[in-house]
């Protein structure tokens, strides 16, 4: 029987699965090691499991200590699955910039969790490195694990994730790409690969915002480099212990917009519901593409799971509210129409008129404008309800049969808030021009729009 003793020794043994359609454009092939396989869904469970190990064995954490760490949230959920199996209370300090959901979670498995402020030095006292730190000087048999300065991190990458991808390639891996954090992952996977064949090339990826980049290529510690960012998981603003820059080929900067948006493609296009770094790391590959041949075999880290980000780059509001979806709004309705003038009447004209309007035109709204502003609206529908009881009413003037003003909506508004303002009653809206000048917008407009 191939039973688990418990949850812990199913960490690791990740699959390497081929990226079809995202790298459609690349010349070569390209694999995803799917780390978010692991029980806590990311490849940190690998060095959370290897850092207590060794805790352990160095007497640094006794029966019923308290395990205290600084964390995004994928290393805290390694370190609580440890604790849980062993019998340690953990303890983590997070930043705000991190997702409610990683903070959730993390409770969920038994786990304190304290939220400090995201935009401040290391060694400020607020600082989650600082926080943890004290922590640990303050509670009895408490271990502080310190990920970026623990060499134990890059270590079990050097024992477990560079030989699964040399066994399951063959050897035959000719470029890693890896999201660069705490340094771990890509400096211990990069020694056990560059031992095995010293011609791979180990393209770290960083962001907009973090130091890494600049200190790979110069050496030089440059704090102007930094400034807050939100992409999760990546970038520092300090240089782990874990770094050992001499096997890493190159830093690759990315957007938080170009991660967030590739992350979302790789979950639609590939079926793999990958986190904020595997979108940065995928969108980093493309980035360097005139780099890579046809020869090429590139293996991609997906670092974690994408449920760690459902109320951010999963969720739609968030991320137009920054800008990285693309919204139709009004005004991009108005101009794939081109320059149409408005058709209106006035309240004086007769109805019989305001009919051949709609026929010459084929329009089915018509708004009754006094003074070039709206004070009613002649519609298809609401003629025909009452013309057709009583024929007469063709003579009459259109102020007597109009319905109220259409809603006048700004030109900017989005296209998917415009929806719901529409229905059986409301079937179009107006919206101005800076010259005074209005157009009408339908709910065919809409559903064209929509539909693109």
């Amino acid at each position: 029987m191939n039973i688990k003793n418990n949850i812990l020794e199913t960490i690791g043994n990740t699959p390497l699965i081929r990226l079809n359609k995202v790298t459609a454009s690349l010349p070569c092939t390209v694999v995803a090691k799917v780390d978010s396989f692991n029980p806590g869904n990311s490849i940190k469970d690998r060095m959370a499991v290897k850092m207590i190990d060794d805790a352990e064995k160095n007497g640094l954490l006794k029966p019923g200590g308290t395990i205290i760490e600084c964390t995004s949230g994928n290393t805290g959920m390694g370190l609580a699955l440890v604790g849980v199996v062993r019998g340690y209370k953990c303890i983590f300090t997070t930043t705000d910039k991190q997702s409610k959901e990683k903070a959730d979670i993390l409770r969920a498995v038994g786990a304190e969790v304290i939220v400090c402020p995201t935009n401040v030095e290391p060694e400020d006292p607020g600082s989650y490195y600082s926080v943890a730190k004290r922590l640990a000087s303050e509670i009895p048999n408490s271990y502080w694990v310190n990920q970026y300065d623990n060499l134990s991190n890059r270590e079990a990458h050097y024992e477990s994730t560079g030989p699964e991808i040399w066994e399951a390639t063959d050897g035959k891996i000719t470029h890693l790409v890896v999201g660069a954090g705490t340094g771990g992952t890509v400096t211990g996977t990069a020694r056990y690969l560059k031992e095995k064949n010293p011609a791979i090339k180990i393209w770290a990826i960083d962001t907009y915002g973090s130091l890494l980049k600049k200190y790979h290529e110069t050496g030089v510690l440059d704090m102007g480099e930094v400034h807050s960012y939100i992409t999760e998981g990546i970038g520092e603003d300090f240089v782990p212990q874990n770094y050992d820059m001499s096997v890493i080929d190159l830093f690759e900067k990315v957007s938080d917009k170009d991660g967030a948006v590739m992350a979302r493609r790789i979950t639609k296009e590939e079926g793999i519901f990958v986190g904020y770094s595997a979108g940065s790391a995928v969108a980093g590959l493309m980035q360097l593409q005139n780099q890579l041949k046809k020869d090429d075999l590139v293996v991609v880290i997906f670092h974690d799971h994408g449920s760690r980000y459902i109320g951010k780059l999963y969720n739609d509001e968030w991320m137009k509210e920054r800008g990285y979806l693309e919204v139709t709004t009004v005004n991009d309705i108005l101009s794939t129409r081109g320059k149409v003038s408005l058709v209106t009447v006035t309240e004086d004209t007769i109805v019989k008129e305001a009919i051949a309007l709609m026929k010459k035109y084929d329009i089915t709204h018509i708004p009754v404008m006094k003074n070039r502003e709206p004070i009613g609206t002649i519609s298809e529908k609401g003629l025909f309800t009452k013309v057709l009881s009583s024929p007469n009413l063709l003579q009459m003037k259109v102020a007597e049969l109009m319905e109220g003003v259409l809603p006048i909506v700004q030109r900017t508004l989005a296209v998917e808030k415009l929806a719901p303002m529409m229905n059986k009653d409301v079937q179009a809206v107006l919206t101005k021009e800076d010259s005074g000048l209005y157009n009408i917008i339908t709910q065919y407009d809409v559903i064209q729009a929509l539909g693109k």
